[in-house]
């Protein structure tokens, strides 16, 4: 990197970022983050089906059939102009139990009556996914490194309650630039650290709102109906002001729950009509990547033999589960104990990071594919 001051804005679980806050240890002391993983769609409907500026948020079934569910998640369904609707589903990725697919009660969620509706009689024309960075205020890293800075959701200023980022991203850019141009402005020698960046957004009304909000998540691990509860009186009676924190010490990774101490989850077949299969899916991102290029999929030094002897024997293969891009397949030969060999479809690949957070031991690392490969996202 030769940029006197260069800001990293790559989005949740960027490459760069992640090996820079390891680098300078801008983690330590600060709670571990969790992620969610979202996973959407875009139809086209009928007229007689759209309702321009229509907004609906639900919590509950399918990720918590019970009052007492622990899975954080929810989904969201919006009317754009013309004529499409925008909808999804969000998993928070810290859920335990190895056989849940996202990408499956995702289907199965667009089936409730209150769904169907909106979309019946329409065609999906797009599909994708994302993580998203759901730790709140106190896992945001130290912001400042020499030569640099982390902005947006590469920090993680995600308003978890709100599903919104845009506008506390777009701030902290502005609030980044200010600093590093004031550095610069004093004739700051390479290498100079923005330390007033940090300063400037814990004074700033991006830091009050993330605030209020600090503990909704980690509510949500006593059940669904305290999580609510407690959301509710976070937002809007405390506003943040209880005094004391919820905190987050463990991975999404560690805090998955191994195969023979969950049920296993029976998913209904897709319709092709309101639901579909995976690989349908796949291929309304639009993702590509050259089939010639090294897999940027990569398996971390040391963890080589994580999916044969731990995933496959403890976990239930449960990449094949999270990916919403059937990425990741096992082989049908089963060891004396358990053990299959892992397959790694890289050109399947839509970018969501998923595999990166929640794979056991984290043994799986995301880099950038080569010649801009991914997903074409249009919508």
């Amino acid at each position: 990197l030769r940029g006197r001051q260069t800001l990293l804005a790559e989005g949740c679980r960027g490459s760069c970022s992640e090996e820079v806050m390891q680098a300078f240890g801008l983690r330590e002391g600060r709670d571990v983050q969790t992620y969610g993983l979202g996973v959407k769609e875009v139809w086209r409907v009928p007229q007689e089906k759209f309702s321009s500026g229509l907004v609906q948020h639900t919590v509950g079934w399918p990720l918590q059939p019970t009052p007492m569910s622990s899975t954080y998640g929810g989904s969201f369904l919006y009317h754009l102009e013309p004529d499409l609707v925008l909808l999804g589903m969000v998993v928070g990725l810290d859920y335990e139990n190895p056989h849940m697919s996202p990408f499956k009660e995702f289907q199965r969620w667009k089936h409730h009556p209150a769904v169907r509706k909106h979309i019946e009689g329409g065609e999906c024309i797009s599909y994708g996914a994302r993580c998203l960075n759901e730790g709140g205020l106190h896992a945001i890293p130290k912001l400042t490194f020499p030569g640099g800075a982390l902005v947006g959701c590469s920090a993680g200023f995600l308003n978890l309650v709100k599903i919104k980022g845009t506008h506390t991203a777009m701030k902290s850019g502005m609030l980044a630039a200010e600093a590093v141009h004031a550095l610069l402005q004093e004739g700051a020698e390479e290498g100079a650290e923005a330390v007033a960046y940090e300063k400037a957004l814990e004074e700033s009304w991006v830091y009050e709102e993330l605030r209020q909000v600090r503990n909704c998540h980690s509510a949500f691990k006593y059940g669904l109906t305290p999580g609510m509860f407690y959301s509710a009186f976070s937002t809007f009676i405390s506003k943040g002001r209880e005094p004391w924190t919820l905190s987050n010490t463990k991975s999404d990774a560690e805090k998955t729950r191994t195969a023979k101490e969950c049920p296993v989850l029976e998913y209904p077949k897709p319709d092709g009509v309101i639901s579909f299969d995976l690989l349908t899916s796949v291929a309304r991102s639009g993702t590509n990547h050259e089939h010639d290029q090294p897999s940027h999929l990569r398996i971390k030094e040391g963890q080589e033999d994580v999916a044969r002897s731990v995933s496959a024997v403890e976990y239930a293969c449960m990449e094949q589960s999270f990916c919403p891009a059937g990425v990741y397949e096992y082989a049908e030969e089963v060891g004396e104990a358990g053990e299959r060999e892992l397959k790694i479809n890289a050109q399947n690949c839509v970018h969501c990071k998923c595999c990166s957070i929640k794979a056991p031991k984290e043994h799986i690392k995301w880099t950038v594919p080569e010649g801009g490969g991914g997903p074409s996202y249009a919508v």
